[in-house]
């Protein structure tokens, strides 16, 4: 009963475990120590194996007026709802957070979240609009 009411206020909960463990499935795959192009690669394999639809470095729109286009372009939009952005480097930074709001508000999306593969252990965090 008290796992009912929790999920009900997770934002995708099914789509984003799923998520979460396919990029599991690629850590245990690659290691830590590849490129961010390395991972977004063989995620994307396996976004196709298990049929979740996806686009890969699409461009959102200007988030305001003056913005340049191709300003916002996220690793991955999975199912039109969440916003996946990939990193390998040693930490997450607050300027990969504010990267991911401003996808976010471009994309007019409410979940967005970040794995960094070059961690021993990955941890997605999960950013909300």
């Amino acid at each position: 009963m008290e796992h009912t009411k929790i999920d009900s206020k997770v934002l995708y909960p099914d789509l984003s475990y799923k998520i979460c463990g396919l990029c599991f499935n690629v850590h245990n795959q690659l290691g830590r120590f590849r490129n961010e192009k390395s991972y977004a690669d063989a995620l994307e394999g396996l976004l196709k194996e298990n049929n979740i639809s996806y686009f890969r470095e699409k461009p959102f729109n200007p988030s305001f007026e003056e913005e340049k286009e191709r300003r916002n372009i996220p690793d991955f939009l999975i199912e039109d709802k969440i916003i996946l952005d990939l990193k390998a480097k040693r930490i997450i930074t607050k300027e990969d957070y504010f990267q991911m709001k401003r996808y976010l508000i471009s994309g007019n999306k409410k979940l967005g979240l970040i794995v960094n593969f070059r961690q021993k252990y990955i941890s997605p965090k999960r950013v909300l609009n």
